[in-house]
């Protein structure tokens, strides 16, 4: 169990990060100040450095500067007690994909030839399909930042959270996501290849693995209590972790910590 007063960092993308969740603390990063992080921190009393920022990719956790924010394993420290990590899917654009394809078929039913050329220009932009060599890498990444988190923080707890189910056994094609038939498995096949990823990382490293993407998926798309937020064309963060979302994932973590000293 980590004590209370211990040092807290929380890395990672949108997914770690809450945007559009309230209150927002830091805008340009979309994080919130009840994304998961924050609800553990508070839970356990702990000093929490919460550096998660909106489309980080692993590379943005290790060397690249995003935006004006340092590269976010800068934060980690010989002090440090508990890291969490959820980053991977900017990797592969896999909610950029989601999006994409989501929004070229919404604007496909308009009648118009603006509508239609954006469409067009949008549809040459979306590619569902992910070599396995591009998952290989996203785990071999996440190994990486574990390995540099030890080299800071020797004595660390390190958590890799995996990502919210979007896409569950429940989820209709057309009717709770503008995909098709044929669209919607492919996203689903880009869910379980990051969610292996993690997986990988977790066993070569022996960093403990939350599975958010098991425990959510009675949770995900067109369920009566999704987890993560649905398609909107003109308002909203789509495909991300809601309120409810958040709180499952710090419940997930929170009791990991608790049974698993």
């Amino acid at each position: 169990m980590i004590s209370p007063g211990s040092r807290y960092v929380a890395l990672g993308s949108s997914f770690a990060a809450g945007p559009g969740i309230e209150p927002q603390l830091d805008k340009a990063a979309g994080r919130s100040g009840r994304n998961y992080a924050h609800l553990v921190a508070e839970a356990l009393e702990l000093d929490l450095v919460d550096v998660t920022y909106s489309g980080a990719t692993t590379a943005n956790l290790l060397s690249e500067r995003q935006n004006d924010a340092a590269p976010q394993i800068d934060a980690v420290g010989p002090e440090t007690a508990l890291v969490t990590v959820t980053a991977g899917g900017n990797d592969l654009d896999y909610i950029g994909t989601f999006l994409r394809g989501s929004l070229m078929n919404t604007l496909a039913r308009p009648v118009g030839l603006v509508a239609k050329r954006l469409g067009n220009r949008i549809r040459a932009r979306v590619s569902y399909l992910k070599d396995q060599s591009e998952y290989d890498a996203v785990a071999d990444s996440l190994t990486e930042v574990v390995t540099r988190i030890r080299e800071s923080a020797p004595r660390s707890r390190i958590l890799l959270v995996d990502y919210h189910t979007l896409v569950g056994p429940g989820t209709r094609p057309r009717l709770d996501v503008p995909l098709n038939e044929e669209q919607l498995p492919s996203v689903v096949l880009m869910a379980e290849g990051l969610a292996a990823a993690f997986a990988k990382a977790a066993e070569r490293t022996g960093a403990d693995l939350i599975a958010a993407s098991t425990a959510s998926l009675d949770h995900a798309l067109g369920s009566p209590e999704p987890w993560t937020t649905g398609f909107r064309l003109t308002r909203g963060t789509p495909y991300h972790p809601n309120e409810a979302g958040m709180q499952a994932v710090a419940d997930l973590i929170l009791t990991h910590l608790r049974t698993k000293a």
